[in-house]
């Protein structure tokens, strides 16, 4: 059997203070950049260009040699081209048997291609390792070295040793390697960078309809109705109260639904008796951003509270209060104090903040600096326990805004409820719901269930 002299460099880690050479073959910004990051990081770095010549966008330090010359000074080579020009690396595959070929590539859409570029990668030269990595991490992120955002470097490879070595090169950047498996899972790993906030869309276009919905429903009660039955033009109801009635009901329809999908999901495992069948896909996806629609709806909790802090100094409050005044003073009247309004005007406004302050809570909880810092039981407690009480604060926060109000016939506007009244039906029936399962004959069963028995088991003994 013939040795191949560019092999003598053995697939294993350095121990030692001096790091080994690093082969880039493409001089582009990623190539350049990552060039540049690992030459702060003690490595040596050549790469393998068409013109062996030093250009001034090079790295000081790097060396630039043919792509035959550069691949034999090194055991691993990464590739920083595009996938359209790897046909340039078959005249290599003698150099390139046994090196480990690290694919850097993206592509411009998602599933561009039926197979990775890692895949394909390795079906071009057989005879080398190749490791998906770096393709997470852009260029200026790495120039920059502002990092934060993109620390995470997905990895994925057939080979254990190659992929630890290019683990190492990964830590020794100061990132943060994430090992995926096998070469399988490239071709998600390619799709991650193309995928615009995938766990965000869902609440946010659900977010995006029910503005749109109670935008035009308020609209048509508080704007519309006034203008064509008493003839008054309260427009200028757009900017605030229209505004200040939609975040409130949107915040609390999406905590509700925050947890819809575990009470839903109990409902199912109780109904089967088992929890080994998987829920229907549009459960899972839903339960998948339950984070992110309640992050959502504190987004808008905070909007209701800004909204509500600047009502005493809107001109149209100011006008209205001091009408009122002025009627009084002229009628030679007073209005008579009433406790029972004093009672829900403080209670109302005690449930809001309480319902905030577990709001803000429950959003804090799930930064992954804090609830990386808590066991599972305590993040469970948090979310679970004290997410159902803010849920039962701020239900309870509409319902006494609300009052004996939707017992007045002219709180029906063309037959329509006020808007506070239709955020209440989600809300309330999560919570009814959730009561009913608490109860001793429902819960044990659930709880057995969610410990792994089964009603009818598939297996006997």
């Amino acid at each position: 059997m013939n040795s191949n002299p560019s092999n003598v460099m053995a697939l294993t880690s350095t121990t030692s203070n001096k790091k080994e050479t690093v082969c880039i073959f493409g001089t582009g910004d990623f190539g350049r950049a990552l060039a540049y990051k690992m030459i702060q990081s003690g490595y040596s770095v050549v790469f393998g260009s068409r013109q062996a010549q030093i250009s001034s966008l090079i790295p000081k330090g790097a060396e630039v040699l043919s792509h035959t010359e550069a691949a034999q000074k090194a055991a691993i080579i990464i590739i920083a081209i595009p996938r359209q020009h790897y046909n340039f690396l078959l005249p290599l595959a003698e150099v390139l048997h046994g090196k480990v070929l690290v694919d850097v590539s993206n592509n411009l859409k998602l599933n561009q291609y039926s197979q990775s570029n890692a895949e394909y990668l390795a079906q071009l030269i057989p005879g080398a390792k190749v490791v998906k990595a770096f393709n997470t991490v852009s260029a200026w992120a790495l120039q920059s070295g502002t990092l934060d955002a993109s620390r995470q470097v997905f990895v994925c490879g057939d080979d254990k040793k190659a992929k630890q070595m290019v683990m190492d090169i990964v830590r020794a950047l100061g990132l943060t390697p994430l090992d995926q498996g096998s070469l399988l899972a490239a071709q998600e790993i390619e799709n991650y960078p193309l995928q615009l906030f995938p766990m965000w869309k869902f609440p946010i276009f659900l977010s995006l309809g029910l503005i749109a919905f109670f935008f035009f429903y308020c609209l048509i009660r508080d704007v519309i109705y006034p203008y064509v039955n008493e003839k008054k033009d309260l427009s200028f109801f757009i900017a605030i109260s229209i505004a200040n009635r939609i975040c409130p009901v949107l915040a609390l329809i999406l905590l509700a639904l925050v947890y819809l999908p575990g009470v839903l999901a109990a409902v199912i495992q109780l109904y089967r008796g088992t929890k080994y069948s998987r829920f229907p896909d549009w459960l899972d996806k839903w339960m998948l951003c339950r984070k992110q629609l309640g992050l959502v709806a504190l987004a808008f909790a905070f909007l209701h509270v800004l909204y509500t802090l600047i009502i005493p100094i809107r001109y149209y409050v100011r006008w209205r209060t001091n009408s009122r005044v002025i009627s009084q003073i002229l009628n030679n009247r007073t209005d008579p104090f009433d406790n029972t309004s004093a009672w829900l005007s403080d209670s109302y406004l005690a449930l809001g903040i309480l319902g905030f302050f577990l709001f803000v809570l429950l959003g804090i909880t799930s930064l992954p600096s804090v609830s990386n810092s808590v066991n599972w039981q305590e993040f469970r407690f948090v979310q679970s326990k004290l997410g159902y009480l803010t849920l039962i604060l701020c239900t309870a926060h509409t319902l006494v805004y609300g009052g004996k109000r939707f017992l007045y016939a002219s709180s029906y506007r063309w037959y329509l409820p006020n808007a506070y009244m239709l955020s209440l039906i989600v809300p309330c029936t999560v919570l009814v719901v959730k009561f009913v399962l608490v109860f001793p004959c429902l819960d044990k069963p659930l709880t057995r269930i969610r410990q792994g028995w089964e009603r009818n088991p598939r297996y006997s003994e």
